[in-house]
């Protein structure tokens, strides 16, 4: 079992820019990936950042050049750096963790979200 626990999230101008941690506990947490999704009301979930487990890190059109996820294993924790904020980025994100075990079992699992506001 995985739990996740995303933070960092707040009202920022535009322009500016935010950290959002996830921190992950649980057993075998560096072998997932871990991505990070964002909704807004009347959207659909949609992928930001992944990163897999051996640090390949992939991103969205809309964020790509202004957001860098990162993963440290030693505190079991992922990283997404926000920076050049815009209205569009207003949205409550989740931490992803993903990964096929046994047999090719899939294992998701979700935070709880973090509000992200971008306002002026």
């Amino acid at each position: 079992q995985v739990q996740l626990v995303e933070s960092g999230g707040g009202l920022v101008q535009p322009g500016g820019s935010l950290r959002l941690a996830c921190a992950a506990s649980g057993s075998g947490v560096t072998s997932y990936a871990m991505g990070w999704y964002r909704q807004a009301p009347g959207n659909q979930r949609e992928l930001v950042a992944l990163i897999s487990s051996g640090g390949t890190a992939n991103y969205a059109d809309s964020v790509k050049d202004r957001f860098t996820i990162s993963r440290d294993n030693a505190k079991n924790t992922v990283y997404l750096q926000m920076n050049s904020l815009k209205s569009g980025d207003t949205a409550v994100y989740y931490c992803n963790a993903n990964r096929r075990g046994l047999f090719n079992i899939q294992y998701v699992y979700w935070g709880q979200g973090t509000q992200v506001t971008v306002s002026s």
